[in-house]
């Protein structure tokens, strides 16, 4: 059995605790930092704490199958995924595809193919991109700030270029007032041309979205300065 030479980081989305107890255990066995996922109602905190490499994803899960999550994932995230199922039919296999999974195996399986699977779509995915997840995640909210997608609790809005940058900005100086003169300048080259108004206007459309998400409140407003988060 080949030893990876990077510690590639696998998450495990398995209900079934036996299953995933040998699992995780081979994995390690074979080189890799690997845990499983306990909470199936939210995966995204886990998800978002362990930062993998690479997801193992049943399809039948409580609350959400794997379709579902692997949509969810793919929102935010490139990272590689294998479907492993005991769901075998072809239409299985080409929702699984169209969801965005990269590989499927069907259960029961070898822990030799899985690894011999793991191990080729990682070297296919990493050996050109090494690159980190360009995601920011603060008190339950997830942010892509590539795709411009954010998340809260299994829910998605897509924000538009102003908002995202406006977004990105306060989450990178979360904590901190952000002046609007600064916000401004980060959205348009030349701000002295640009109407006060406009970016109220992008302010309350972002606020709105977050609303609708369930973080109301989540951008303050610090008088005569600008904004908080």
């Amino acid at each position: 059995m080949e030893r990876v030479k990077l510690l590639f980081k696998i998450l495990l989305i398995e209900d079934d605790k036996k299953i995933a107890d040998i699992v995780v255990e081979n994995l390690i066995k074979a080189g890799y930092d690997s845990t499983a996922v306990t909470d199936f109602s939210d995966i995204f905190p886990e998800f978002m704490t362990f930062k993998p490499d690479l997801v193992l994803l049943d399809i039948i899960l409580p609350f959400y199958d794997g379709y579902y999550w692997c949509g969810q994932i793919r929102l935010l995230s490139k990272v590689p995924i294998i479907f492993i199922s005991s769901k075998s039919t072809d239409m299985d296999i080409i929702i699984a595809t169209n969801m965005g999974g990269d590989d499927y195996l069907v259960k029961p399986f070898s822990i030799d193919i899985l690894l011999a699977k793991l191990a080729g779509l990682l070297r296919r995915t990493y050996s050109y991109d090494n690159s980190e997840m360009d995601i920011i995640s603060h008190q339950g909210l997830i942010f892509n700030i590539g795709s411009g997608v954010v998340s809260v609790n299994a829910k998605s809005a897509k924000l538009t270029k102003n908002e995202a940058q406006i977004l990105g900005l306060l989450l990178k100086n979360r904590g901190n007032t952000v002046s609007r003169e600064r916000i401004m300048r980060s959205l348009w080259k030349d701000a002295s041309f640009i109407d006060d108004n406009t970016l109220t206007v992008n302010i309350t459309r972002l606020r709105k979205k977050l609303k609708d998400l369930g973080l109301e409140s989540y951008i303050e407003t610090i008088k005569n300065l600008g904004y908080k988060i």
